[in-house]
């Protein structure tokens, strides 16, 4: 199912007490309408199109049409450590970007949804 380069995301928010909260608010913010399309089309140097050979919904990837997100379950766009969870603080992993992203690319567009609209 190819290669992926999982991106591991905190901030201080996420890493402090009550942070479990901040990642839910992210959550809801990467499944909102339309944020589907637009990170899969900066998750690879493609526009996405190399990640519609890997993102079929199987072998531990989700569907590259529909965004999800679980607590220790590989299947989803977005993957919350059961650590993370037992804690209330912590981490997520975006499972979505391909092996040939741009690392700033993705970093940014992480950013602009998940953070800056707090700021």
């Amino acid at each position: 199912n190819g290669a992926g380069c999982h991106t591991n995301v905190s901030t201080k928010a996420m890493r402090a007490d009550g942070g479990y909260e901040v990642i839910v608010k992210a959550m809801e913010r990467l499944g909102a309408p339309g944020k589907q399309e637009e990170h899969i089309a900066a998750y690879d140097i493609s526009g996405g199109e190399d990640n519609k050979r890997r993102l079929t919904g199987h072998h531990e990837t989700a569907s590259i049409t529909k965004f999800s997100y679980g607590v220790a379950n590989r299947g989803c766009s977005v993957r919350i450590p059961r650590m993370t969870e037992k804690e209330q603080r912590g981490y997520f992993e975006d499972r979505r970007p391909a092996s040939n992203m741009d690392p700033y690319t993705v970093t940014a567009k992480i950013m602009e949804t998940c953070v800056l609209p707090d700021c």
